[in-house]
Order: C-alpha cells, then structure tokens, then sequence
C-alpha cells in the first residue's frame, strides 16, 4: 500500500473548545456557513463575515486569520471580485455541514430504537502515520465510535465505515464487523468502557445552564449573534454524542431537556437572525 499523502489536508472537524466553553473561531465559521450559506450556492464577503461576528465580539483579525486557515485545510474556496474577497463552501465542508444538519434535524439527542447491534472497527496503522491515525480517530469519533481497546472502536447501530475508509485512503489497514455482544459482555459496562457517559451528560447540564431560563450569552448582541452561538453550542453536543442508546443510559438523561430547549431558542433566535442577515451579509453567487 502507498502510505497516505502527509500533504492531505486535515478533516473539517471542528475545533470545539469543550461543553460550556466559549466556541472557537472556526467553529463559530462552520456553523456561521451552515446557516446563511449552505445550499445557497453564494459566497460571502469578508467585510460582511467580519461584521457578523462582531456581534459576538469576535474582532477582525481572529476572522481573517480563521477564514485564512479555514481555506488552508480546504473547507472554504476564495474568490477574488475586484477590490472585494468572497469565501464560498468546498464540497468536503459543505459534506459535513449537511451531516450535522441531519443530526440536528432528523436523527435527535436520544437514541430509543436501538435495535442491540453494533458496529466494530479494527486497524493497525504504523506508528509514523500520526497524521493518519489523528484523522481515522476524528472521523471515528463523528461516525459515533468509541475506543474499546487498543485498535478497536465500538459503536451502538449499523455505521457505513466504508465511506470513511475510502476518504481516508485506508480501505486495507481497516476491519468492520456489524453483531451483537455475547455473554460475558454487556451493554451498559461496554457503554461505560468505549464513551464518557458522565462528560456527554455534562456537556448537556452546561448546554441547559448557559441556554436556560431563556438566557443567551453576553457576547450575544443581537439574535444574529444568538443563533450563531447557540447553534454552534448545539454542534459541539451532537459531535460529542454518540447517540448511545437510551435503555442504557443514567436515569434523567438530560438530552431531551436540552434538545427542547435548543428547538424552542432556535425558533425564537431564527427570524431575527435571517433579518438581520438580509441587511448586513453582502452575498455573490461565483460562476461555476
């Protein structure tokens, strides 16, 4: 096999600062993209993106650096129009930007059709693919697995690895299987060894009391900035969860309560935010 090529570019994953941190910049970009430019075909101006995200008081500099770095690694293309600089999606952001759309959307925080199988991965990749083995863990944490021991992830459900394995260019250093544990094992203490079922319930607990009491941020000025946030508070979850299922789970799960309240804020935050958007985002639609 050719190893990988150490050039490849990074995954679009993003770079979540932990529950009830405040987000980072290129999450905060992701997330920004994912609501006023995914499946619209424009691209925005860098004034425009600059002046969005002062009002979560993110300055000037942080945003050109981030939206810099964010075409470095291949999640944003730069179209120049006379004097101005546009940033469209790449195809590959824009791919991951619709999947955590989907989790949003149509998947949910709780997971209670879990049906008892699992999907298990197994690979050995040399010790001097750091790289690779960075980029195989990220994309194996995103499709909902975690470590069982070491080269061996788990994750509850049916998980199509092959896309993972094609992207990554591992497709021979990669094992799937699809059953169901036998005795001795069982689901909880396997919950327990692949996944931080206390820091997954955590991240929800810090959601509720950052989001509660129809609260928002400080840094919030408008509800621009309040979807911005909250939407990117709300990725960071869905990232972290591996949707385990609910059977399995500590009583009062607080998933539920939070995925609620997301729903409620993103319906109050939303109208505004597209106002506001309509006023101050200067788009343009590049020639393909």
């Amino acid at each position: 096999m050719t190893p990988p090529d150490p050039k490849r570019q990074p995954e679009a994953e993003p770079d979540a600062a932990g529950p009830g941190a405040p987000a980072r910049p290129q999450s905060l970009m992701l997330s920004f993209f994912g609501i006023h430019v995914l499946g619209t075909g424009t691209a925005l101006s860098s004034a425009s993106v600059i002046d969005a995200f002062a009002r979560v008081e993110v300055g000037e500099d942080a945003v050109r650096s981030t939206l810099t770095r964010m075409v470095g690694r291949g999640l944003l293309a730069r179209h120049r129009r006379g004097r101005r600089m546009y940033f469209s999606l790449t195809d590959r952001a824009a791919a991951v930007l619709a999947d955590g759309e989907e989790r949003i959307q149509r998947t949910g925080a709780v997971n209670r059709a879990w049906d008892g199988t699992w999907t298990l991965v197994g690979y050995s990749l040399p010790e001097s693919w750091r790289r690779e083995r960075h980029d195989l863990r990220s994309r194996l944490v995103w499709a909902g697995f975690g470590p069982l021991q070491s080269g061996l992830w788990v994750a509850p459900g049916r998980v199509d690895v092959a896309p993972i394995a094609r992207e990554l260019g591992l497709g021979d250093r990669i094992r799937a299987f699809h059953g169901e544990a036998a005795a001795p094992t069982e689901a909880g203490p396997l919950l327990r060894t692949a996944f931080d079922i206390d820091g997954i319930a955590e991240g929800y607990r810090s959601f509720l009391a950052r989001w509660g009491d129809g609260g928002a941020p400080v840094e919030a000025r408008d509800d621009l900035g309040r979807l911005l946030l909250l939407h990117t508070d709300w990725l960071d979850l869905v990232r972290r969860d591996p949707h385990l299922p609910a059977e399995h789970l500590p009583e009062r799960w607080p998933a539920a309560h939070a995925e609620a309240l997301f729903r409620e804020l993103s319906a109050r935050f939303e109208p505004g935010a597209r106002r506001i958007a309509e006023e101050i985002l200067d788009r343009w639609e590049p020639q393909a």
